[in-house]
């Protein structure tokens, strides 16, 4: 892959910093750069990928039925039937009612 070289202003610190990591690494400071840079570009388009698959899906709730039904209304059902059950073996036990 071709490189281009490019100018980058640092403040003292940051060169400092980036010479400890290039030591700790053994890298050249151009390696530990385009490290950082990829990392950071990566992390980027994870956030905005995120952020698209959130928006998505507050534009487009997932409580629309699809060809699999209603899945909220079924699960909603189910824990409807399994509250009643469990308060039937509670008063058959002998246990509070509400």
């Amino acid at each position: 892959m071709a490189r281009v070289q490019t100018m980058v202003q640092l403040t003292d610190e940051l060169v400092d910093e980036l010479d400890r990591e290039a030591r700790r690494t053994g890298e050249s400071r151009s390696a530990v750069i385009r490290t950082a840079i990829s990392a950071y570009l990566a992390e980027r388009e994870h956030v905005t990928k995120v952020r698209r698959y959130v928006d998505g899906y507050r534009t487009h709730p997932p409580v629309v039925p699809d060809e699999w039904g209603d899945l909220g209304e079924e699960s909603d059902e189910h824990g409807h039937e399994l509250a009643q059950r469990l308060d039937e073996e509670e008063r058959q036990a002998g246990g509070l009612q509400w």
